[in-house]
Formats: structure tokens, C-alpha cells, sequence
């Protein structure tokens, strides 16, 4: 590949649709990234950061209605039952590890030696994710039905020489 954002962005692309297959049944086609849909329940973010030869950030974007539907799917209960914001931020949480985590085995199979942070989530209205100027950032997108998701990779520009 070209570039390291070329290579996150292909391994974000293949976890992204690994990761809803294998643990939501869930196919997730890629689509040019717009803005989400406006949610009047809101929106949620989940990141986990790769730092070593490798630093950058994985972040999922989603409409909370959505977020709720992969609650479920994860936890394998009826959404109904999905009776937290607690529960939807785990399971944000989870997801975005494990998109991670994938992104992450393959980038140290390749030679770029990383370790992974914690997740974070953040809730709210119209979220934007502001990046500095000594970062590559993409956007990518995936619909699922009526659903939309973004991912949106930002990467320390070392990694880019």
C-alpha cells in the first residue's frame, strides 16, 4: 500500500465488517461518508487509541437508535431490554476494542509493533471530532438498512513518513 492510511484504512474497512458479522450477524456494507442522520435520541462515539511504531485512533460513530440495536444484537437480548445508557456505552465500548484489536493483531503482524488503550465513549448532540494539524484523519462509511455508521481513523503523522 501507499501509505499507512491507506493500510489502517483497509484493515479498519475488513474489521469493521468482520466484527458486525462474527458478533452482531450483522452485514455492514461500505458507503461515502456523510454526516450521520440526525438522532433525537442523540449520538455515540467509541475510540480506542494504537500507540507504539503504530499511533493513531479508532473511533465508531453512531446514532444512539443504532447503537441500541448493536446492544442487543452483542448482548443477545430483545431491544426492549436494553434498558441503560450504561448498557449502550459498554457495548460501544466493546465494539470499538474489538475493531481495534483487529486493526491492531494485523498492523504488528505486519512489522508496526502497538499496544492498545482502554475505550472511551462519549454521548451527546451533534459530536464532531476535532483532530490536530500533525494527524492524516479519514472518514469511512457503512449502512446497514436504515442505519449509518462512521468510522474515522486519525494518525499521528510520523506514521505517515
Amino acid at each position: 500500500m501507499n501509505s499507512h492510511i491507506e493500510q489502517v484504512d483497509q484493515l479498519t474497512h475488513e474489521a469493521i465488517k468482520e466484527v458486525f458479522q462474527s458478533m452482531l450477524s450483522m452485514q455492514v456494507n461500505p458507503e461515502p461518508p456523510h454526516p450521520l442522520e440526525a438522532d433525537p435520541a442523540g449520538e455515540i462515539i467509541g475510540s480506542v487509541a494504537f500507540i507504539g511504531e503504530a499511533t493513531g485512533i479508532i473511533y465508531l460513530c453512531a446514532g444512539l437508535g443504532f447503537a441500541r440495536v448493536i446492544t442487543s444484537l452483542l448482548l443477545g437480548i430483545s431491544e426492549p431490554e436494553v434498558d441503560s445508557g450504561e448498557m449502550v456505552a459498554d457495548a460501544i465500548g466493546e465494539l470499538s476494542n474489538m475493531v481495534a484489536g483487529y486493526v491492531k493483531s494485523r498492523l504488528c503482524n505486519q512489522g508496526s509493533n502497538c499496544v492498545l488503550t482502554i475505550p472511551s465513549v462519549v454521548r451527546g448532540q451533534h459530536l464532531s471530532i476535532e483532530s490536530s494539524a500533525q494527524t492524516t484523519r479519514r472518514v469511512i462509511g457503512f449502512r446497514n438498512c436504515k442505519y449509518h455508521l462512521l468510522a474515522e481513523i486519525v494518525l499521528k503523522e510520523s506514521m505517515e513518513k
